[in-house]
Order: structure tokens, then sequence, then C-alpha cells
């Protein structure tokens, strides 16, 4: 890993970190959404060197990224929209959406199309990892349900 890609690592802790000053959250809650938001940017650097597509290696970390979210929901007893949320921002397609709106105000039809596409399959993939990520957490967590002792269960 170069010196480069260690520093991006860093900004996407610091990011999150602002972002989750910028949302109000406080505490311990901020220090693992920022940990979230530096394994997202981890595991996008790290995917990066061995799969090409983009919208792939955006899937999968939104959909480990999310998994983490939920899991750090339930130990800590905080919604998993407060660390899924902050955990993604590193990986917002900023640029692409820059790029798209940059090519609209220019009325270069073309690359504009271009750039749309790209930018609406990035978000795509993004939304289908965190709904992944929710539903298989939903089904994990209700087959390893503990027992209710209280009910006679």
């Amino acid at each position: 890993m170069t010196n480069f890609e260690i520093l991006q690592i860093i900004t996407g802790f610091l990011g999150t970190l602002g972002f989750g000053i910028l949302f109000n959250v406080r505490g311990v809650r901020l220090l693992v959404a920022s940990i979230g938001g530096l394994l997202s940017w981890l595991l996008f650097v790290v995917l990066s060197n061995f799969i090409g597509s983009e919208a792939v290696i955006f899937f999968l970390v939104s959909l480990l990224v999310s998994i983490f979210a939920e899991i750090m929901a339930r130990i800590l007893k905080t919604p998993a929209t407060v660390f899924a949320t902050l955990s993604i921002i590193p990986l917002i397609p900023g640029s692409s959406l820059y790029y798209t709106m940059a090519y609209a105000f220019e009325s270069d039809l073309s690359s504009f199309i271009i750039k749309a596409a790209d930018t609406l399959k990035l978000a795509a993939a993004l939304a289908l990892g965190i709904i992944t990520a929710i539903t298989l957490t939903k089904i994990f967590f209700n087959i390893f349900k503990p027992k209710n002792k209280a009910a006679g269960k």
C-alpha cells in the first residue's frame, strides 16, 4: 500500500468524523462511525487492486460496511442508519456527479449521458449493497434470535 493510499484511508476517517460532528453524533458512536468510514475506503482501495469494475467494488464495500453498521447498531443499541449513513460517506460518487452536471451545463449531451449513466450505476450499486446487507442481517438475527425465557419458551 502506497503512502498516498494510506493518506486516502486516513482522510476517509477524518471526512466521516467531520460529517458525524455535523450530524451531531457523539462519543463512542462518532468513533465507531468514523472507523466505518475508514473501513469503507480501506476496502475500496484493497478491492480496487483485484476487481476492475467500480460498480462491483461499490456494491461489495457498501454490503460489507452496512453489515458492520448493523452489527455495531445492535452492540451500541443505536439505529443502524447512524452508522450506515456515515460509513458510506467516503463512497459517495461526488466527482462523477460533478462531471455529470458540468457536462449538462456545457450542453455536451453525449458526455452527459455517459457520465450520468455511470453515476447512476454507482449510486445503484451503493443502494443495492445496503439493501442486501439489511436483508441478510435481518435474516441472520431472526434465525439466531435468543429465546424469550420470560414467556416460557
